[in-house]
């Protein structure tokens, strides 16, 4: 295993925030803000308060570093694995990263169909609109080509791309190695530039390959990574991080509406503060790396950080548009909904993925691609 030969701390710290970065998903998944998709350059139409600052700070701002170092830390393992046959690996992650893919999204498709046969449930199922396609319509009224569309290619668990490309990103890894090896500086130009330009072709994204190959090179380099650079400060790290975010959050309700002035505003603030907020994460904050990694109920509840990431959605997306039926008559409810939504369903997922684990321990190795025991 990598874990037993690589250094100790880093390993820890890959599991660490491999772990929260899917925890923290919930909070960009479950925002209840009248954009419906948030991108890098989404502007916002509402009035700025409290709740919906709060809301575009944390899903479309400080946290978007989660993805981008999931990248860097899976192209490292990967590269730092070269002593296995490639075919091997390629035969491994297909098992680890493909079986779940469909295994979840068929979750995903089995629950809103059940929820589709009940009155009140098909109704929220039908005001949650998550559909990628745009067709809201009952799964028995799309029939079966559509559902095995939405099946294979764009399932009702949007999250699962993820996985999805960074599987064709391990098929496509003597390539990347090549280039990262003998061309780095204008290889991560290039890759930068399709970044900053939101390059996206099928299932082929630039920021998913800017960073899966940095985590290449960290690796084939032999980088120190676990050492702090002797010119990073940890405050000024952290404090310009959450400044750029805190800043590009009232830039999106300030500016003139999707302008290109605005959005090379804010693509430039997304893009220092996703670098800020890497490293901010990876070299600020040991100390509490150090301290959860030796909690026992921290390394049991992250040990189901892929259940949590196959199932949050499309069970928080409903849960989310449950609690605002229920509550809709108090004042000041989206706030409190948009934390206690999370924690719910966070509950939800460790309590299923442990009595999974306990009852049928090979389908959960099934689902979960082997991990977590």
């Amino acid at each position: 295993m990598v874990i037993s030969i690589m250094n100790r701390f880093v390993s820890q710290k890959f599991r660490f925030y491999s772990f929260v970065c899917i925890a923290l998903l919930m909070l960009v998944h479950g925002y209840n803000l009248d954009e419906a998709y948030l991108q890098p350059f989404t502007m916002v139409k509402e009035p700025l308060t409290v709740t919906t600052f709060t809301e575009y700070f944390l899903a479309n701002g400080a946290l978007r570093f989660r993805i981008p170092l999931l990248f860097i830390i899976s192209g490292y393992i990967f590269a730092y694995q070269d002593h296995k046959p490639y075919n091997e690996r390629v035969k491994s992650r297909f098992k680890s990263l493909m079986v779940p893919y469909f295994i979840w999204s068929a979750v995903g498709l089995g629950l809103t169909f059940l929820l589709q046969h009940f009155t009140y449930t098909a109704h929220l199922v039908k005001e949650a609109g998550i559909d990628q396609l745009g067709d809201n319509r009952p799964y028995s009224a799309i029939g079966f080509k559509g559902i095995f569309y939405r099946w294979a290619v764009v399932p009702i668990s949007f999250q699962l791309w993820f996985i999805r490309s960074l599987f064709i990103y391990n098929l496509l890894y003597p390539f990347f190695k090549w280039a990262v090896t003998k061309f780095p500086v204008p290889w991560f130009v290039l890759m930068f530039v399709l970044w900053f330009a939101g390059f996206q072709y099928v299932f082929i994204e630039a920021q998913g390959i800017l960073f899966f190959t940095v985590g290449i090179w960290l690796s084939k380099t032999n980088y120190p990574i676990e050492k702090k650079p002797g010119w990073y400060s940890h405050y000024l790290g952290w404090l310009f991080f959450l400044g750029v975010s805190v800043i590009r959050t009232f830039m999106a309700f300030e500016l003139e509406l999707y302008t290109r002035s605005s959005i090379a505003i804010l693509l430039s603030l997304h893009v220092i503060s996703v670098v800020a907020g890497i490293f901010a994460m990876w070299y600020g904050a040991d100390s509490v790396v150090r301290w959860c990694m030796k909690q026992r109920w921290f390394a049991w509840t992250s040990s189901f950080a892929f259940v949590i990431y196959g199932l949050h959605v499309p069970l928080i997306i409903y849960l989310t548009t449950f609690l605002f039926d229920v509550w809709k008559s108090f004042p000041y409810h989206r706030l409190p909904i948009y934390f206690l939504a999370p924690v719910i369903v966070l509950g939800i997922c460790v309590a299923f993925g442990a009595l999974l684990r306990a009852v049928a321990p090979r389908v959960y190795r099934l689902f979960t691609g082997g991990r977590g025991f």
